[in-house]
């Protein structure tokens, strides 16, 4: 039902059951918020979008109350902006003064309320905690004294991730943002995929840094850097520059690179054609023979960890495949760098990756006769912004340059591990061929494609059938699993993204990342499937080389040992 009410002296319709935040967002009158999140049910706990009412003698929150025929609302009059002052006034008597070297300088929303109030100096003082941050992690740190108690991290970590590592602790003017068992995040179920970051307004949860150690290896004239980098991050490197969305934009970056001092640049997606080829082996291996199905897949750390923590019961169900990220590092230091004539021991890899788990991933996967790591240092999308910015490069004056090295060649198959369904996609082309000696026709599976939390499709290869599954977000996920053990449904491949969307909106991609700006990074690795020759994994001429030049047969014994790890229940590490 339609009727009109008054906002800020002008007529609007508005529908029976919409909030007036609802009503104020279709038709363009913004209003602040600390603790509203679009697609969540409200809170009204930060109070910021407060508004005056004509009838009702108290400040309303615009994002919980609903709509009625006869409102006139006010949403910027004195008595609100004075309120709005007032608040966010009290919110900065107890924070921090480090908003100069603050990580999240320029991206706080708390911030951004102080400038658009004109809040100039500080009215309110309180007695502040002396709280330590917790840096136990091996990807997120979490600096309570930072925290406003919005709630964001705690709804997105439960509804979500359905991971539940965040909660309220203690009652009254005693809560505080803390985690299970008030020990941490390395002792609450965290899961490291860091979209608590992503929903924080403020810097109270950040990436664990990792950018002075690569400052510092740069810098080394004994280390050979050598750099991987993910598809989705250089499309995120255009956003943050305003770079014209091309098929150059990777050989721009790899510029950067050089221009940074990196030796060599490889684009990660080769690895991921790896990926694909063992895990398509493992699984015609696993079809034939009816045992664990269905295979889920292990490039996403969060969802592997999730499922050693979890749900240990299907660990055997997992790929033994190693990510791409730390497949490409033990590439590098075994193969690639040595045919080059460098020892492993003098050779620095570094990823820049759209996720904070990697970070964890790479501080556990650890070669069992040395102990060295694969990949020596992780870096997100935010950090490396951060190192071009603080290395000085100058997008506008750089020239692309085209991979200096056969071995960044990779299919559009492995670009598509960027996006919820695309490792799926990539990994049924090479399945197929396995299956029928024939490609696949049509290469594309429009079902695997888009932004929906729960894609499904059914394959036919050659005289049989194959229902897959690819979920993002680890609630889908959960729920997913909850159908699996109770018959409801029937696969035999499913993908798991930690990340809503996929590594698209990985917990270390730029702040901001709305749903215009993920379609537009979907869209980047869509285009390049369409436009790339080399659309499948098994007919990528530097994997067949690698294959005939270093390792077995796809799914070998000595891959197993290479390429493949063992999943453990987590009491075991």
């Amino acid at each position: 039902m339609l009727f009109d009410i008054e906002i800020n002296g002008q007529q609007v319709s508005a529908k029976r059951g919409e909030t007036i935040m609802e009503v104020l967002d279709r038709v363009g009158v913004k209003v602040p918020t600390l603790c509203y999140m679009p697609g969540f049910s409200p809170t009204g706990g930060c109070r910021m979008c407060i508004v005056e009412v004509d009838g009702i003698d108290s400040l309303v929150p615009a994002c919980s109350h609903p709509v009625e025929e006869w409102m006139k609302i006010k949403t910027h009059s004195p008595r609100v902006l004075k309120a709005r002052k007032t608040l966010v006034e009290l919110l900065l008597a107890s924070h921090p003064d480090d908003c100069l070297y603050c990580d999240r300088n320029g991206t706080c929303e708390l911030q951004d309320l102080a400038a658009e109030l004109n809040i100039r100096e500080r009215n309110y003082r309180t007695k502040r905690q002396n709280v330590q941050v917790d840096r136990a992690c091996s990807s997120i740190e979490r600096n309570p004294a930072k925290c406003i108690l919005c709630g964001h991290c705690i709804r997105v970590c439960d509804e979500v991730m359905g991971v539940s590592a965040i909660d309220v602790i203690g009652r009254g003017s005693d809560s505080r943002i803390g985690t299970t068992y008030n020990k941490g995040l390395n002792f609450s179920g965290c899961v490291k995929c860091g979209q608590c970051i992503m929903a924080c307004p403020t810097a109270a949860l950040t990436e664990k840094p990792g950018l002075q150690t690569v400052i510092e290896a740069l810098n080394n004239p004994e280390l050979y850097t050598i750099i991987q980098f993910s598809p989705t991050v250089a499309a995120s490197i255009a956003e943050e520059f305003n770079l014209k969305a091309s098929k150059d934009i990777p050989n721009l970056v790899r510029t950067a690179f050089k221009d940074m001092g990196f030796r060599q640049a490889f684009d990660v997606s080769m690895a991921s054609d790896l990926v694909i080829m063992e895990a398509a082996a493992e699984f015609n291996e696993r079809f034939g023979s009816k045992e664990r199905l269905p295979l889920f897949t292990s490039s996403c750390p969060s969802w592997v960890k999730y499922i050693e923590d979890q749900r240990p019961r299907y660990i055997s169900h997992l790929s033994s495949t190693r990510s791409p990220q730390q497949m490409m590092g033990r590439i590098i230091k075994s193969y690639i760098t040595s045919s080059a004539g460098q020892k492993s021991e003098n050779v620095f890899v570094v990823s820049v990756m759209p996720c904070t788990s990697k970070k964890h991933e790479a501080e556990l996967d650890r070669q069992k006769e040395t102990k060295s790591k694969y990949v020596d240092a992780v870096i997100t999308t935010r950090e490396l912004v951060k190192l071009i910015k603080i290395l000085g490069i100058d997008f506008k004056t750089l020239e692309p340059e085209p991979t200096d090295t056969a071995f960044s060649m990779r299919s559009s198959a492995g670009m598509l591990f960027g996006i919820s369904g695309g490792s799926l996609e990539g990994l049924l082309r090479t399945v197929y061929f396995n299956m029928t000696s024939q490609e696949m026709s049509p290469i594309k599976i429009n079902d695997l494609r888009g932004l929906k939390n729960r894609k499904e499709a059914r394959v036919k290869i050659g005289k049989q059938f194959l229902n897959v599954v690819a979920v993002n977000g680890l609630a889908n996920a959960k729920a997913l699993l909850d159908d699996i053990e109770a018959g409801r449904c029937d696969y035999q491949i499913v993908e798991v993204m930690a990340c809503p969307f996929g590594c698209i909106n990985g917990g270390g991609q730029l702040i901001d990342s709305d749903e215009k700006k993920l379609k537009t990074r979907m869209k980047a690795l869509y285009d390049v499937d369409d436009e790339e020759m080399i659309k499948v994994a098994h007919k990528n001429p530097i994997i067949t080389d690698i294959y005939e030049k270093f390792l077995s047969k796809p799914n070998s014994e000595r891959n197993r040992q290479f390429l493949h790890t063992e999943r453990i229940k987590a009491e075991e590490t």
